[in-house]
Formats: structure tokens, C-alpha cells, sequence
């Protein structure tokens, strides 16, 4: 048996605040710091960003997503028999948001959480893939909310600080979901991941663990971009040509290749070491930012609903997250 991705969506909150308005705010709240003008767009490529209402959280974003899928597939939530909350972010340390997504659907599944920063979705993907050819589940949905907006130091001492925060003013809010369902062929078809951990420390979110229990300085989003870039292009590469290798495929085989998307100047290194045709990628960062796990689901319906894909074509799944992880996923849709 096999995993097919059926249904594929996104929830983007409706408000978006643009780079001009991130480097104001940073201006007004730092007493005497001011940014360079245009710099967060100079250096990113982002013009605009998701942005979610006071009142909403990680887990309306993907209920928003989840209910679309499951509109798609012209079913509800009794129709799904596992729910798994693939996402950097979480409503709560405990329960699993999962529990809080399900309950705001009316699932009445079994759920769990999966997090490993900006791969939290392709490994809910994998999960969900796992459990569907081992035959304990036949229709999971997968789903994420993204909230680091909650996550951003708007207030800095310096220049230095400010790089320290700079990846938080690249984040966007938003939510996705698919729906995996079991089936006689197609489907996902290879999936590879990989670790580099020494590099843990380079960016991180440090507070709610045993380390920064209740340290509000620990409330932000902490690291050095440029370390963390090199970190991926001195180890990564290698696990998407063996991708390419062991399967005998080519870019030129897959509809759409989605890769995490950071900045576009990292985007732009990345799809050309890896050899990557440009007109394969769906470009999705300038206007929504980095939606952090969903990325990956945001670019595939993006390209869906652009009618760049549909049954029966390739689509590649390429993952990058902090921490260092990797992952690469090749599906038959």
C-alpha cells in the first residue's frame, strides 16, 4: 500500500505587515537604534509578511488549512482516522496542539505533535507515510500552524543585537494541511532524511524548556544566519543528489520542486549547487515570507491552484530546519 497526498491548502492570516513597517516598528521601539532603510528587504527578498489577529493561534491557522483540505475531498473530520500537528509552534508546551486542532475540528482520531523546527511538516509527512504502508492508518491528515510573529524582538540595544533577531524579521504566520490516503500505487515514492546536530546552537528559540524555564530574554529568536547557511551547504547537498541517484530521475522529471525558502539570495545558492532548473521552483517568499514548516505544503498548493501540478505528476519536497536537519521527499501525486 502506499501514501498519496489527495488534498493540499493553506490559511494565510489577512493581515500583512511589509519590511518597510518591520524596520519602523524596530526604530520605534529601540530608543536610539535605527536599521538600515530597505535593509530586511535588501537581504531577504521580502517585501510582505503573514501577520495572525491577537485572538488567534498556532492551531487556528491549521484548523483554517484542515478545513479546506477536507472541503476539497468533500468530506469532514469523522472521515480522517489519525490527525498529526506537524509545526515549529504550539499552543501550549502541554497537551499536544494536536488535541486543540482536533477538538476544533470535531475529530474524534488519535493525534500527536511532531516538531523539528522548519521540518516539523515533511516529518509529519514522513509519519504519516510510515503508518499508511504499515498499514495502522488510512487516512491521516497532516496539518500545521506557524506563529513567530509571538517570537520577534522588536526592542534592540545595537547594531549587534539586531543581527542576533535578524531571522525573526524574515518569519511569517501561517497554516497547512494535507490529507494522505492510502492507495494501491502512486503516492510517495522515496523519502530520505538526515542530521547535522553539532550545529544545534545556531539559531534557536530558547525559552518554555529546562534550560530557560521562565526567562523572558529567552522569548525570542536568537542566531546567526550565516553560520547556519554554511552549516547546510557544507553538509546538505549530498542527501538530494543520492535522492536523484537512487531513484534514476532528473529534476526535469518532477512538475514543481519545493524547497524551504529562507531568503532569496540563499534560495538562489541552494537551486543553483543543486542544479535545480528555475523554472521548476514555486517562489512563494517575497509576498508571504518564511511561513517556517509550511513552506513546503504553502508552495505545492500554490502550484496546485496555479495548475502547475495535478494528478499524476512528480513533485519533490526539499527541507531545511535549524537544529542542523534535512529531508527530501519525491511524491506521486
Amino acid at each position: 500500500m502506499r501514501a498519496r497526498i489527495t488534498a493540499v491548502a493553506a490559511h494565510l492570516p489577512a493581515r500583512t505587515v511589509s519590511s518597510a513597517e518591520v524596520e519602523a516598528r524596530v526604530t520605534a521601539e529601540s530608543a536610539g537604534y535605527r536599521p538600515h532603510p530597505t535593509i530586511v528587504e535588501r537581504m531577504t527578498g521580502i517585501r510582505s509578511r503573514h501577520v495572525m489577529a491577537d485572538d488567534e493561534q498556532a492551531s487556528d491557522l491549521a484548523a483554517g488549512a484542515a478545513r479546506r483540505v477536507l472541503a476539497e475531498r468533500g468530506t469532514d473530520a469523522s472521515g480522517i482516522d489519525l490527525l498529526i500537528f506537524g509545526s515549529a509552534s504550539q499552543d501550549l508546551i502541554e497537551p499536544a496542539t494536536a488535541h486543540i486542532v482536533a477538538a476544533k475540528l470535531g475529530a474524534s482520531c488519535p493525534v500527536f505533535d511532531v516538531k523539528n523546527a522548519c521540518n516539523s511538516f515533511l516529518n509529519g509527512l514522513q509519519m504519516a507515510d510510515a503508518l499508511i504502508r504499515t498499514g495502522q492508518h488510512e487516512r491521516v491528515l497532516v496539518c500545521t500552524g506557524e506563529s513567530p510573529s509571538r517570537a520577534i524582538r522588536w526592542k534592540v540595544r545595537d547594531r549587534a543585537q539586531f543581527v542576533d533577531a535578524f531571522a525573526g524579521y524574515t518569519l511569517s504566520d501561517g497554516g497547512a494541511a494535507m490529507l494522505v490516503e492510502a492507495a494501491p500505487d502512486g503516492g510517495i515514492f522515496y523519502r530520505d532524511f538526515a542530521a547535522r546536530s553539532s550545529a544545534w546552537h545556531v539559531g534557536t528559540l530558547p525559552a518554555g524548556g529546562s534550560m530557560n524555564p521562565r526567562d523572558p530574554e529567552a522569548t525570542y529568536f536568537s542566531g546567526d544566519g550565516r553560520k547556519l547557511k554554511d552549516a547546510f551547504l557544507g553538509n546538505g547537498p549530498e542527501i538530494f543528489f543520492t535522492a536523484l541517484e537512487k531513484t534514476g530521475l532528473t529534476w526535469d522529471a518532477f512538475a514543481v520542486i519545493a524547497v524551504h525558502q529562507v531568503t532569496l539570495p540563499y534560495l538562489e545558492v541552494l537551486r543553483s549547487i543543486l542544479g535545480i532548473p528555475a523554472g521548476k521552483l514555486v517562489v512563494t517568499l517575497p509576498d508571504h515570507g518564511n511561513v517556517a514548516s509550511a513552506s513546503l505544503p504553502l508552495q505545492l498548493a500554490t502550484a496546485r491552484r496555479e495548475g502547475r501540478c495535478g494528478p499524476g505528476d512528480r513533485v519533490a519536497l526539499i527541507g531545511l530546519a535549524g537544529g542542523v536537519s534535512l529531508g527530501v521527499l519525491f511524491a506521486e501525486l
